[in-house]
């Protein structure tokens, strides 16, 4: 028991259940630092909401189960509810979008063809879909008001996180996939090297979980987009206009592709208390990569790219009655979706940034993977600042 107890350390983190050996190699060491907006950087021209995260839509939770185990094992769950009730009789609607369909999206099909999320969003590493879709499925069963269901769509994303995480050792169990589940809270949202995002690299650097929101002026309607990232892909590093890759170098096609760290994957989460339809909610996720190019991401062959929205406004769901016979609900209308395009756009790139900033240096598997050398970035944030006055 004894040796259990120092392999083993659990504690309740930033909404999500810290599993992690004793033995991690990690730059704990490092000074801790603000997310990017606190720290200066600005990314568009609206403005988040009070937390800067998925979670500032009402309702939305958000949990984390991260699995760390010597240089060998660095990877968890993290899941997204829309809301704190049984999604399986109030489902919300929904929409998907694909960038590059390198990778494993399970539910999608249903989800497009029904317009709706009855179950909660997980996210994960490749190899441990089949495990996070059986724990959303007896997590759904077990609902009170759920004994006579008998098929659920579970909905799971994933990256490769096989650089930091012996990702063959599949070491990410049912167990872990729910008590992420049962983690989730409403508030902060935990980011960096935690949940689904604790072996992930992006661009080169240390990837992870992010997460960003934007609030539309009450003249536009007053509405709130979250977006929450799992970043694990690469291209020419961007942040906030600045060419921050290829002044750091190693980016994407440097040194006639030599060097190429292109591949890789991302999955882009969206709440927003809008009332849409499903179809305004795929156009709504669609606009999600619009970020995520902004980041510096041509989405390569070899990336999964992958976005999912969903609307939690009380009149769009869809409850039993409504699903019994002819609903009507309200909507958005197209001319009114312009600014939650330029608020989802907004956020996915800043939410990819934050993930970049919580970044710590990991030694992993498959060797180092550095953090973002952030305190460079902000002196080129504030040299171009300089510039600008000039």
């Amino acid at each position: 028991m004894a040796r259990i107890g120092r392999m083993l350390a659990c504690a309740l983190v930033g909404g999500g259940l810290l599993m992690a050996s004793a033995g991690a190699v990690a730059d704990e060491a490092a000074p801790v630092v603000q997310r990017a907006r606190e720290a200066g950087l600005r990314f568009g021209i609206l403005q988040p909401g009070r937390l800067n995260a998925i979670t500032d839509v009402a309702g939305v939770k958000v949990g984390h189960t991260t699995l760390v185990e010597g240089t060998r094992v660095h990877t968890g769950v993290t899941a997204i509810l829309p809301h704190g009730g049984n999604l399986f009789q109030d489902k919300v609607p929904a929409g998907f979008s694909v960038g590059n369909g390198f990778g494993k999206f399970a539910g999608s099909t249903q989800l497009v063809e029904l317009g709706e999320l009855e179950t909660p969003i997980l996210l994960t590493n490749t190899l441990s879909v089949a495990d996070a879709m059986a724990a959303s499925v007896e997590w759904t069963l077990a609902q009170p008001g759920n004994a006579e269901v008998r098929s659920v769509n579970a909905v799971v994303g994933e990256t490769n996180d096989a650089q930091l995480n012996d990702i063959r050792a599949r070491s990410v169990t049912i167990a872990h996939a729910r008590a992420a589940i049962d983690a989730a809270k409403t508030g902060p949202v935990a980011e960096g090297g935690v949940g689904a995002g604790t072996g992930t690299v992006a661009f080169g650097y240390k990837g992870g979980i992010g997460t960003s929101s934007r609030v539309l002026p009450a003249s536009l309607g007053g509405y709130t987009v979250g977006v929450l990232v799992q970043s694990n892909y690469g291209g020419v590093l961007t942040i906030a206009g600045l060419p921050v890759g290829e002044r750091l170098g190693g980016y994407l096609l440097e040194d006639a592709v030599a060097r190429q760290q292109g591949d890789g994957s991302v999955i882009v989460v969206i709440a927003t208390d809008a009332p849409l339809s499903d179809r305004n909610l795929k156009r709504l996720a669609t606009r999600a990569f619009m970020g995520i190019a902004r980041t510096g991401s041509p989405m390569t062959n070899g990336s999964g790219d992958y976005a999912v929205a969903f609307s939690t406004h009380p009149d769009v769901r869809r409850t039993a009655a409504r699903r019994a016979g002819a609903a009507s609900y309200p909507d958005v209308g197209n001319d009114q979706m312009t600014p939650l395009f330029q608020a989802v756009s907004e956020a996915t790139e800043e939410a990819v940034v934050n993930s970049l900033f919580a970044g710590r240096t990991v030694t992993g598997f498959r060797g180092t993977v550095e953090r973002l050398p952030v305190d460079r970035v902000l002196a080129m944030w504030r040299a171009a600042g300089r510039a600008a006055k000039q």
